[in-house]
C-alpha cells in the first residue's frame, strides 16, 4: 500500500502553536500503528485560527483538520485521519473552506500547497514559467509587461514598479543592483514572511526577472532579524536555485549573470524606508537619505538600484507567465491586481486574504474575519500599519483602493488590518503612535524627532483636561508640521492615526463631537 501524504506547516505561525510537536506525534503514532505515511512540511495556507492545520491527501482532494495539537493525534488516527474521516476538528476539503474559496490567489496560489524548498514542487506548479518567458524577451519588452500590468509597489508607497524599473534600466553604470526590502516591521503584517518561508523561489524568480529587465547582476534580500526562519529558508533556497542554474554567472545557460545574497537587518523600523535600508546594507547606521538623488539613479554603493518589497517582486513571475493583461484585469481604477490583506488584532478568523482591489473593509471584517474574537462590536480598524489611519464604521464600505483611501486621508500600505473592539481607548492608541515614532525615529529631521516627543506630551495634557481645546489646536498644528516637514514617511505619516482618532473618536479625548468640529 502506498504511503498517505500528510501535510504539516513549517510556517512560523504554525510553529508558534506546536506544529513541530504535531509532526513528531504523527510520525511516532503512525510508526507504532504500522501506518505508512509521507510527512510533508508545507507552507501555511494563512488560516491562522486553524493552525496547526493538518491536511491529508485523499482521492477527493486534500482534507483539512484544525486546530490540531499533539494530544489530538491519537484521536484523529482513531477517527480515520488517513482516510479523511469525520472528527470534531474536520474542516472538509481544504480548497472548499469559505475563507479560502472566496479568495483570488494569484501571488499566493502555491502557498500551503507545496514543500517550500522543493524545486520539483515549484516547477510542477508553474514555477519558473515567468523567467523562461523573460529570457526570451529583451529588457524593454519585460519592462513593457510590468508597466502594462499596472503593478504598483506593495510595500506601502504604491509607486508604479514599471516606472522605477525603467529609470534604473535607462541609467548608465558599470554595476546595477536589485534589492528586496523584507524588513516587514508594520504591526499585523506577515505576507512577506509567509512568502519567504512558504514560497521562496517565487521571490527569487521575481528578482531575477527584474535583473534581466534593468541589466543588474547582483541582488540582496534585506530580511529583518526577527525572522530567523525566513532567513534560513531564503538562504537554503538561494543555494539550491544557484546549484540548479537559476542563479549564477549564466542564468539557465543564458548570457545573463545574477547572484543573490541574504542580509540580516540590525533591527530598526525606519529601515523599512528604502534609503535607510540602503545605509544599513552598506554597513552604516540606518538613517534616511535626502532625495534626490533617487535610489534608481544613485542607490546601493552609489549605483542604480531597483528597490521593491517582497510582494512586489513575488507578483512579477505571474505577470510574465500569464501576461500583463491577465493581471491588469483584476482590481479597480488605478489599483490593478490583488493585495494580500492581513487580518490581525481582535479578530475571530485572523489570517491572510488575497483579493483584488475593490472589496470593502466590511467584507474583510465580517465575510472573512468573522467579527471580533472577543464577541464585542468592532470600534476601530487600523489599516496600513502603525502609521495608518483608524477607520471608523462610517467608512467601512469605501472600496479598498489606493486612491479611494488617499481621498479620505488613509492608506492601504502593506495591507495590514488590525481590529479593535469597543473597549479600545483611542486617545491612548493615538498617544502610542506618537510614542512609537519617538522611539523609532532615526533622528535626522526635527519634525519627526522632536514633533513626536512633543506629541506625546500634548496628548497627555488633552486627556488630563488641561486647556483641552487649545491643546487640541496645538496638536493639529504639530501634526501639520510633521506631515509637511518630515524627511520620510516615518514622521509624515505618524499624524494619520493621531488625527483619525481625534476626528472620529473625540469622546475618548474628553471632547464632544461638536467641540471637536469647532476646534
Amino acid at each position: 500500500m502506498s504511503a498517505v501524504k500528510i501535510f504539516v506547516p513549517r510556517d512560523s505561525a504554525a510553529l508558534a502553536v506546536g506544529a513541530d510537536e504535531v509532526a513528531a506525534a504523527l510520525l511516532s503514532a503512525c510508526k507504532q500503528r504500522g501506518f505508512a505515511i509521507e510527512l510533508i512540511r508545507n507552507g501555511s495556507r494563512g488560516l491562522f485560527w486553524l493552525e496547526t492545520l493538518v491536511e491529508v491527501e485523499t482521492p477527493l482532494g486534500r482534507v483539512a483538520y484544525g486546530p490540531v495539537y499533539a494530544e489530538d493525534v491519537a484521536g484523529l488516527l482513531d477517527a480515520g485521519l488517513l482516510q479523511g474521516g469525520e472528527h470534531p476538528l474536520h474542516q472538509g476539503i481544504t480548497e472548499q473552506i469559505p475563507f479560502l474559496a472566496l479568495q483570488e490567489r494569484l501571488t499566493f496560489r502555491r502557498m500551503g500547497i507545496t514543500d517550500p524548498l522543493s524545486l520539483a514542487d515549484y516547477e510542477a506548479h508553474d514555477g519558473w514559467a515567468g523567467l523562461h518567458k523573460a529570457l526570451a524577451l529583451q529588457g524593454t519588452a519585460i519592462l513593457g509587461e510590468v508597466m502594462h500590468s499596472g503593478l504598483r509597489g506593495r510595500g506601502g508607497a504604491a509607486f508604479p514598479a514599471g516606472i522605477k524599473w525603467k529609470t534604473v534600466a535607462g541609467a548608465q553604470a558599470d554595476q546595477k543592483y536589485v534589492v528586496c526590502n523584507a524588513d516587514e516591521g508594520d504591526s499585523g503584517t506577515y505576507s512577506d514572511r509567509m512568502t519567504m518561508e512558504g514560497d521562496p523561489y517565487m521571490l527569487i524568480e521575481g528578482m531575477v526577472i527584474a535583473a534581466l529587465a534593468v541589466g543588474a547582476t547582483q541582488g540582496y534580500i534585506y530580511i529583518r532579524s526577527e525572522y530567523p526562519h525566513a532567513v534560513a529558508t531564503m538562504r537554503e533556497a538561494i543555494a539550491r536555485a544557484t546549484a540548479a542554474g537559476f542563479l549564477g554567472p549564466r542564468v539557465l545557460g543564458s548570457d545573463h549573470a545574477f547572484t543573490l545574497e541574504v542580509r540580516k537587518a540590525a533591527g530598526s523600523y525606519v529601515c523599512g524606508e528604502e534609503t535607510a535600508m540602503l545605509e544599513s546594507l552598506e554597513g552604516k547606521r540606518g538613517i534616511v537619505r535626502a532625495k534626490p538623488p533617487l535610489p534608481a539613479i544613485e542607490g546601493l554603493f552609489g549605483k542604480p538600484t531597483v528597490i521593491n518589497n517582497v510582494i512586489t517582486f513575488a507578483s512579477v513571475p505571474g505577470i510574465l507567465a500569464r501576461g500583463a493583461q491577465f493581471y491588469r484585469d483584476y482590481g479597480m481604477g488605478r489599483s490593478h491586481g490583488t493585495l494580500p490583506f492581513q487580518l490581525a488584532g481582535n479578530v475571530k478568523h485572523g489570517g491572510l486574504v488575497e483579493k483584488a482591489f475593490g472589496l470593502t473593509l466590511r467584507e474583510l471584517l465580517y465575510g472573512f474575519g468573522g467579527g471580533t474574537r472577543s464577541g464585542r462590536p468592532i470600534k476601530a480598524v487600523q489599516v496600513g500599519g502603525p502609521l495608518g489611519a483608524y477607520v471608523p464604521e462610517s467608512q467601512w464600505d469605501v472600496p479598498l483602493d489606493y486612491e479611494a483611501y488617499a481621498a479620505m486621508g488613509a492608506v492601504l500600505g502593506h495591507g495590514g488590518i488590525v481590529v479593535h473592539d469597543d473597549t479600545a481607548d483611542m486617545a491612548q492608541l493615538a498617544r502610542y503612535a506618537m510614542e512609537f515614532c519617538a522611539i523609532e525615529s532615526c533622528g535626522k529631521c526635527t519634525p519627526c524627532r522632536i514633533g513626536s516627543t512633543r506629541g506625546v506630551e500634548v496628548i497627555d495634557r488633552i486627556t488630563l483636561g488641561k486647556n483641552r481645546e487649545q491643546q487640541v489646536e496645538l496638536l493639529r498644528d504639530l501634526c501639520d508640521t510633521m506631515v509637511q516637514g518630515s524627511l520620510c514617511a516615518m514622521g509624515s505619516m505618524t499624524p494619520y492615526p493621531v488625527l483619525s482618532a481625534l476626528d472620529h473618536y473625540p469622546e475618548d479625548f474628553g471632547l464632544t463631537a461638536t467641540a471637536d468640529q469647532t476646534v
